[in-house]
């Protein structure tokens, strides 16, 4: 598999931020989620791959070509942002021919097929619609002019679960062909963990953790134990620990190695949002 999109120490600072050397890779065929709090990178470095922003430090490859600032992908790249982009009195319609306009592949008969599967309207204007159908219009507009690579900011934000779940199904069936692949940014880690091949977390800058998903899942667990407990296993097999006066929990680096060494204490699996917590709060009294 080729990889769509190669970063390699990408810099920005802007004085009170800095991205700090962040490498991110995404093979085709697969979806990157790109995870982190607000304020931590996520829409910079999208920024940069797009080649909106211009880059202090390090290398962006897209679809095996080097980004520089003003670079135009536009026919290749299908683009997805929180809020919609489109005018409130127009028209779906109306957007499918202003959108025909700018796109050299664009397929009209493929955008209407996206209205009918995604139950829009065609009569109300925009400013009628729930978020829900203005992102689906957008996920539409993106898709209609046949893009190798959907770049896609906070796209599940505020939307029901339905909804979500609906077009995560659609993006599942866009990366069928391995010459496609969607880099996602999401706040909602349990949709990364239903579509998601690869995570990359981003903290204040930095890529503080990487690596296949369902990888990422099988290795780390969640220790629920007493402050004795606790106090006997070894801190160099745990990420993170949070104490209360419930009792204790922490983050379990290799959760097979940590069952072999304890097996009197549970391990239980655990979720993306459990590794986030725990791998930039680390200990707490």
């Amino acid at each position: 598999m080729a990889n769509l999109i190669e970063v390699r120490g990408l810099c920005k600072n802007y004085g009170d931020f800095c991205l700090d050397h962040v490498d991110l890779t995404l093979p085709g065929g697969t979806i990157l989620g790109l995870i982190g709090e607000n304020g931590a990178g996520k829409t910079t470095t999208i920024k940069a791959i797009l080649g909106l922003i211009h880059r202090d430090g390090g290398s962006v490859q897209v679809l095996g070509r080097e980004v520089t600032e003003g670079s135009d992908f536009r026919e290749d790249i299908g683009v997805v942002l929180d809020e919609s982009a489109f005018h409130d009195p127009l028209k779906a319609p109306q957007v499918g021919k202003i959108l025909a306009g700018a796109y050299r592949n664009w397929d009209a008969p493929l955008f209407d097929a996206y209205l009918d599967r995604f139950g829009l309207p065609r009569n109300k204007k925009i400013k009628e619609f729930s978020k829900g159908m203005k992102m689906k219009l957008s996920i539409a507009s993106a898709l209609a002019h046949h893009p190798r690579l959907l770049i896609l900011d906070e796209a599940t934000a505020g939307l029901d679960p339905v909804v979500r779940n609906e077009l995560l199904d659609e993006f599942l069936t866009f990366i069928q062909d391995e010459d496609h692949a969607i880099l996602l940014s999401s706040h909602i880690t349990s949709d990364l963990e239903k579509a998601a091949d690869y995570v990359t977390y981003l903290h204040r800058g930095r890529a503080v953790l990487q690596g296949a998903k369902d990888e990422l899942l099988d290795t780390y667990g969640r220790l629920v134990c007493s402050r004795a407990d606790l106090a006997a296993v070894d801190p160099a097999l745990l990420e993170g620990t949070r104490v209360s006066q419930f009792g204790c929990e922490a983050l379990v680096k290799d959760r097979q190695a940590f069952r072999r060494r304890y097996p009197e204490l549970t391990v239980d699996p655990v979720t993306l949002e459990d590794i986030m917590v725990f791998t930039v709060r680390g200990d707490e009294a």
